[in-house]
């Protein structure tokens, strides 16, 4: 946007001589106000005229800061393009002072600020698809790392780290109850007093309990302990792998001879896959005591007659397919998390980028596969 008439006459005079050149005389506070505004009528000027030379006076200038070399060094290399002579006189001593912080007379050392240009929409589509074929490339070479150490494991149980595996146990398990127990309660209570606004209609309240049983143990117990063990563990393993990754401890592991994989992702991967199982029972027994608050205190059942419809919908079967999924579940969010850990290169902004996309992608997978053992289910 161009400076108003006013402000133009307050910020710069303008004279052009015969032989063709202009001279500028800034005037007053040239800074990041005026700086924009300036700097396109300077050159709206410059192209209008088309002179021979230009003569900037900073006499008369007040005030200068950065943006006002910006201004200059602009002015300067769009002069420069067109081969037209350029030179600055009667700079007062802060001006003179703050243009030699900025190294300004030394050629070379402003370069002209370049618009980015966007690629066009093939460019940008061979480009993504370069990226994904290479990300696939690395999660299958991973996957194929991760399965040979664990046959390594199972050769040699030695090698595995027990004491770290331990460790994460307690950090992915242990230190998880107390969240997941109280999602799980709350969302048991709230499918219980969804579901008996319903059923109470038809008189058939007693079945809340069979629905929260079935509900959670089957399905949403599984999911929600995988998406929360993603946020919380998924998350924290590509974080640690990832600073490990930029400060060089990967690759120094590498040096000593220790396999990366067996060292950092496979006592994760195990840990996850011991303790997630037993988080879902612990879930789908929260979201259990969630309905039975909810059937005593608002349907006036009675807390055995709950604890015996549950008993009677919940099979062997049932139990155990919750468990299946949720060991699954625990393997994807552990090798995700380590497989963006890995992933990491540059600096500590892509530490926080690889924890973002382990939780996303673990969720995705999540539903995935959890879309996958449905229909099996189905079909089975």
């Amino acid at each position: 946007m161009a400076l108003p008439a006013h402000l133009q006459a307050e910020l710069y005079n303008l004279v052009a001589s015969k032989d063709g050149a202009i001279g500028i005389q800034l005037l007053g506070r040239i800074d990041h106000r005026v700086a924009s505004g300036l700097l396109r009528q300077l050159l709206s000027e410059v192209e209008k005229r088309k002179p021979r030379h230009v003569t900037v006076d900073l006499n008369r200038v007040t005030y200068f800061d950065d943006f006002g070399v910006l201004v200059l060094a602009e002015l300067r290399s769009h002069l420069d393009e067109r081969q037209i002579p350029f030179r600055i006189t009667q700079p007062p001593s802060k001006v003179a002072e703050m243009l030699t912080l900025a190294n300004f007379d030394h050629p070379g050392a402003w370069t002209p600020l370049q618009l980015k240009t966007q690629p066009n929409a093939i460019l940008r589509l061979g480009e993504a698809s370069l990226k994904i074929a290479a990300d696939l490339r690395f999660m299958v070479s991973f996957l194929g790392s991760v399965a040979l150490c664990f046959l390594e494991v199972g050769l040699h149980p030695k090698k595995m780290r027990w004491g770290d595996t331990i460790v994460l146990m307690q950090k992915t398990g242990v230190d998880a109850v107390p969240i997941i127990g109280m999602i799980m309660f709350l969302l048991g209570l709230i499918m219980a007093f969804v579901s008996s606004l319903q059923l109470e209609q038809f008189g058939a309240s007693i079945f809340v309990a069979r629905l929260v049983a079935l509900a959670m143990v089957s399905e949403l117990g599984p999911i929600m302990t995988a998406i929360v063990v993603a946020g919380r563990s998924g998350s924290a393993y590509a974080a640690e792998i990832g600073t490990m990754r930029i400060s060089d401890e990967v690759d120094a592991l590498f040096a000593m001879g220790f396999s990366p994989t067996l060292f950092l992702a496979i006592p994760r991967i195990a840990a996850a896959v011991l303790v997630v199982p037993l988080l879902t029972l612990f879930a789908d027994l929260f979201a259990i005591m969630g309905g039975l608050v909810i059937s005593v205190g608002m349907l006036d059942l009675t807390a055995s007659t709950y604890i015996h419809q549950t008993l009677r919908a919940l099979s062997l079967f049932e139990l155990m397919w919750g468990l299946i999924k949720s060991i699954v579940f625990a393997a994807l969010i552990a090798w995700i998390g380590c497989l963006r850990g890995f992933e990491v290169r540059g600096g500590s902004a892509e530490v926080g980028n690889a924890a973002t996309s382990a939780v996303v992608s673990g969720i995705f997978l999540i539903i995935l596969f959890d879309s996958l053992f449905a229909v099996i289910r189905s079909y089975w």
